[in-house]
């Protein structure tokens, strides 16, 4: 398991501000709260002018704005319930999206029913099936906006990212180099692009990820060089590939995806105690990271060490219970 990273879809920047997390519906549970700086004045307000959506909606992006996305969601609610606002909508809808992406989906279904049209909904909508891994589902809502907007980037990249998925990585090749033609200037779809084509073993990567190395005049991006190195990972360039995410790490010590290509190539080539050195510095920058330790244990299992490579299991689920290749690792290893 390597962890090269997924790139995310965007939505529209001017909601931003609404992140997902955890909902509540007790408004009683938070008086305390809106009654202190900096919600008092809203509060004061909304309690002169009850039914005034605006203010709560206010008060609701305040409230996220400052971690509080429990009492946020409880005004979005009030705000929804007051207007249907494509807005207001999208408050719940991403305050749900991350925990209870099936919650989130219910009320999309619902919310559709008021603002059919809504652009910003629809996408919304596929996402949160997307996260539920509905992929047929959320490709479904992508092909039938793409109908009305055939060259929406947004739309194209999402497709991309649910045929990646299926397994279908020609297709989605063909779907981001339709997008790059039409939006060769976006950086987020150049690095959608590159990635698949490396993943792929297809040397235009090499000359897309050139112009990017070349765009970038301060030589702040290690993403580039990571995408070659990458490529000639997969075409057995063990050596290109090496220098190639020594460059990406050279440029940006953050950069954690290129300390773990570059152990994991070690440890494909048996070179373990280089590979453990790599990952430790990955340590260094990010302690709390799973995958090293995840890699660690590998290595260490690979060399006998097996109390040492539990250990190290141990460490990476407990950090990301997400990774399951840990758990099942231990399970193998008989905890």
């Amino acid at each position: 398991m390597k962890n090269r990273p997924r790139i995310r879809i965007s939505v529209i920047a001017i909601l931003s501000l609404v992140c997902s997390c955890k909902s509540s519906d007790n408004s009683s549970a938070y008086d305390d709260i809106l009654s202190k700086q900096p919600f008092a004045p809203l509060t004061d307000s909304i309690k002169r002018q009850p039914s005034n959506d605006t203010l709560y909606f206010r008060r609701a992006v305040l409230l996220n704005t400052n971690n509080l996305p429990e009492p946020a969601l409880v005004d979005f609610n009030k705000a929804w319930a007051l207007k249907k606002d494509e807005r207001y909508a999208f408050g719940i809808a991403n305050l749900l999206l991350d925990k209870k992406p099936d919650s989130a989906t219910v009320f999309l279904s619902t919310a559709l029913k008021e603002l059919p049209e809504s652009f910003l909904l629809q996408l919304t909508l596929a996402r949160a099936l997307s996260e539920q891994e509905k992929l047929d589902e959320a490709l479904a809502i992508c092909e039938k906006m793409l109908v009305k907007d055939p060259g929406e980037a947004t739309l194209l990249k999402m497709k991309a990212d649910l045929l990646d998925r299926k397994g279908n990585k020609n297709d989605a090749i063909t779907v981001l180099n339709k997008a790059y033609t039409l939006n060769p200037a976006d950086v987020e779809l150049n690095y959608m692009l590159a990635l698949k084509l490396a993943e792929a073993k297809n040397s235009r990567v090499l000359a897309l990820s050139d112009s990017l190395i070349k765009a970038d005049s301060l030589g702040i991006h290690a993403e580039p060089y990571y995408y070659k190195g990458i490529y000639y990972a997969n075409i057995d360039d063990k050596q290109k590939a090496l220098a190639l995410f020594d460059n990406a790490i050279k440029i940006d010590i953050n950069f954690l995806d290129g300390y773990i290509e570059k152990g994991s190539l070690l440890y494909d080539m048996k070179k373990y105690q280089d590979a453990i050195a790599v990952f430790n510095l990955c340590l260094t920058v990010s302690p709390k990271f799973a995958d090293s330790y995840y890699w660690i244990a590998k290595c260490q299992e690979a060399m006998g060490l097996i109390e040492e490579a539990k250990a190290n299991y141990q460490r990476a689920y407990n950090l990301d219970g997400k990774l399951v290749e840990a758990k099942a690792a231990l399970e193998k290893l008989g905890r």
